[in-house]
C-alpha cells in the first residue's frame, strides 16, 4: 500500500539523518497531501557552520517511492555551494537529464543520489 511505502521511506530518512555527528536538525517538515504523496523539507546545521537543505517530492506507485522533485544543497558557513543535487530541467544537455550536480565551478551529470549517497559524501567531506 502507498501509506506503508512512504511511513518507511520517512523512517529511513529520519532515521538517517538522525545518525549524523556534530550537526542538529533544525528543521524537518513533511507536508502530507494524499495517501500516496509527501513533501519533505529538511535543515541541519553542522557545528562547523556547514548547512544541509534537503527538499523533496515524493510519490509512493505500486508500493515504490518515486521522486517528483528534489533538492539537497550542501553550503558552508558563508553560503557559497560545496554541492548540490537536483531535477530542475535547466540542464539539457547532460546524459542524465533532468538529474545534475552543482560542484562550486561546474555542473557535472549524474543520477539522483539516494538519502544515504548524499550523507555519506557529506562525512567524507568532514573527515
Amino acid at each position: 500500500m502507498p501509506v506503508e511505502s512512504i511511513l518507511k521511506y520517512l523512517n529511513d530518512v529520519e532515521s538517517a539523518f538522525n545518525k549524523l555527528e556534530d550537526c542538529y536538525v533544525e528543521k524537518y517538515e513533511e507536508e502530507i497531501l494524499a495517501p500516496d504523496r509527501v513533501n519533505l523539507r529538511i535543515r541541519a546545521r553542522f557545528l562547523k557552520g556547514y548547512m544541509l537543505e534537503w527538499n523533496e517530492s515524493v510519490v509512493a506507485v505500486e508500493g515504490k517511492i518515486n521522486h517528483l522533485g528534489y533538492r539537497y544543497h550542501f553550503q558552508d558557513k558563508y553560503n557559497n555551494v560545496i554541492f548540490r543535487y537536483d531535477n530542475t530541467p535547466h540542464f539539457p544537455q547532460l546524459g542524465t537529464f533532468p538529474h545534475h550536480k552543482h560542484l562550486p565551478n561546474t555542473v557535472i551529470a549524474v543520477n539522483m543520489p539516494s538519502v544515504f549517497e548524499v550523507l555519506r559524501e557529506l562525512k567524507k567531506f568532514f573527515i
